[in-house]
């Protein structure tokens, strides 16, 4: 079978379509058959000054690309109840950017009939961190004021329609490009980044969450209400250290016991349970993932390379077979 493998860190330019043998499923795991895979931020750890710390000193330990998958089940291992081969599937795994790949059965779900492979393969990272964001750390409430400042990327769009799902009033911060997807999309109400700053226009938001682009924390708080929270999910590339410098020192002095709390997402948990509820959501039609760009598995390094310009709208996909 053919996988994309990194043995080396730089530029997407390294990334290889290689050879590999076809693994074995072991005790609760499944084999999928790749249908469609979804290219994450997570995905570009190998091009960062950092990924020695991460990933091995010298080269990736794990050589592996790609985590949110669609796909069918080609085999199961031991002990595995929930599927069986040829079930339509969708979930979380290592090595996705291939032709076939092992899940284990807690991090997979089964696929809705409504929705293609390459869409359900936008959903187990992008939507599983918008509502983790939304419900977990920004404990959200139906009714509630909530924008979403960068809503126009993979998981911005996630967040917009989750956040409606649960029955908040949603504004979208974008770019003037986005503004009709946002719409489109669901948001109550959008704003053009380049032409108004939402924390000086004196409204307050019970939710805010800052999925791209940048504000100094105090901005932040300025625009939320008195027991607003602010999460950080994802910052743009360009401020990452100040971003996460500002909320790692002054997030706990600022949040109060009774009043507003700022912080960060933190890493988003893969679960069966939640795959369970965006599915729901995805038979519902209650979201719907929006997918800009679609490339073949032998153009994953012109993918990540998209990807790593920051400028991506909503969700880009790796088509297999």
């Amino acid at each position: 079978m053919q996988a994309i493998l990194c043995h080396k860190y730089g530029p997407p330019d390294v990334l290889q379509l290689q050879e590999v043998e076809k693994p074995t499923p072991g005790e609760g795991q499944v084999l999928v058959k790749v249908h469609a895979a979804s290219v994450n931020t997570a995905d570009l750890t190998f091009t960062g000054p950092l990924a020695p710390i991460f990933e091995g000193l010298r080269k990736p330990k794990d050589p592996r690309l790609g985590r949110g998958i669609a796909g069918r089940v080609e085999a199961i291992g031991e002990a595995v109840t929930q599927f069986r081969p040829g079930d339509e599937v969708f979930g979380a795994c290592a090595g996705s950017f291939a032709e076939y790949a092992l899940a284990r059965e807690k991090y997979l779900a089964l696929k809705p009939s409504n929705v293609s492979f390459e869409q359900a393969a936008c959903v187990p990272v992008a939507a599983i961190t918008a509502l983790q964001a939304l419900r977990d750390k920004g404990q959200v409430q139906s009714g509630q004021r909530v924008l979403v400042y960068g809503a126009s990327g993979g998981v911005g769009t996630f967040t917009v329609q989750i956040a409606k799902a649960l029955g908040a009033e949603v504004t979208a911060v974008t770019s003037p490009q986005n503004l009709d997807q946002a719409r489109t999309i669901g948001a109550d109400l959008v704003i053009d980044y380049t032409r108004e700053d939402f924390t000086r226009s004196g409204q307050r938001y019970d939710l805010i969450l800052g999925v791209n682009g940048y504000h100094p924390i105090l901005d932040y708080r300025r625009a939320l209400s008195p027991k607003g929270i602010y999460v950080m999910v994802g910052v743009s590339k360009e401020h990452i250290i100040s971003a996460f410098s500002q909320v790692a020192l002054l997030g706990p002095l600022l949040s109060r016991s009774d009043g507003q709390k700022l912080g960060f997402m933190g890493i988003a948990k893969f679960n069966h349970e939640d795959l369970l509820v965006l599915s729901e959501l995805l038979e519902a039609k209650k979201i719907t993932p929006v997918i800009e760009k679609r490339y073949p598995l032998s153009e994953t390094a012109e993918a990540l390379r998209y990807l790593a310009t920051g400028h991506a709208r909503a969700k880009v996909v790796i088509t297999v077979g």
